[in-house]
């Protein structure tokens, strides 16, 4: 089960919005970039300062970028703005902003710097694994447990924490291999699954 299986929902509630986006002359592509251009900003923000406070920014730019993403897809889709380049800075820009919001992590004990490079790294591999089903012709794999709106969770629930406790109990550790661990999965589960398609196909 993944968060990702919402998503139906959430976009109905969008639908209003992104016909009078469309109205006004806004783009998928304009979308995505400010998606990811905010995630950056925050992400360096929190790296530059020691005001834990302001990790409240994750949970809210979390929900936020969620709703950006359906938005850019339902432009894309539903009001003809798809393109090669849309594509791209889809993919690339839920991975830049992946990265920029979890590196702040690394500076909030008892996280260190090597499990987050290695959560980035393999977030970056799970959504490599999802591209390569539509390489192979089987569609964009969303495959669980931890596809990006899980680790969305999972990150904005961390920042609540920090937020208002000003730290991360030591146990908290053990979060980072846990993470990690159902990345792995996910990238296994994903190529699995584009395989067994093909199989059948």
């Amino acid at each position: 089960m993944s968060i990702y299986k919402l998503k139906s929902s959430f976009q109905t509630l969008l639908r209003p919005l992104v016909n009078s986006l469309a109205k006004a002359g806004v783009t998928a592509n304009q979308v995505t970039l400010l998606a990811a251009l905010v995630s950056v900003v925050i992400g360096g923000l929190l790296w530059v300062t020691d005001v834990r406070a302001l990790f409240l920014l994750i949970p809210v730019w979390m929900l936020l970028r969620m709703g950006l993403n359906a938005v850019d897809g339902m432009l894309a889709r539903e009001h003809g703005q798809q393109t090669p380049l849309g594509g791209y800075l889809n993919e690339l820009g839920d991975v830049v902003s992946d990265a920029a919001l979890y590196a702040p992590f690394a500076l909030v004990a008892p996280f260190t710097g090597p499990w987050i490079s290695a959560i980035i790294l393999l977030s970056v591999l799970s959504e490599f694994a999802g591209v390569l089903g539509v390489v192979h012709g089987n569609g964009r794999r969303y495959d669980g447990p931890l596809g990006k709106s899980d680790r969305a969770f999972v990150f904005a629930l961390l920042g609540v924490w920090v937020a208002l406790a000003d730290f991360l109990p030591a146990w908290a550790w053990w979060v980072q291999p846990a993470i990690a661990f159902a990345t792995i999965l996910t990238v296994i589960n994903r190529i699995r699954q584009g395989l067994t398609i093909s199989a059948e196909a």
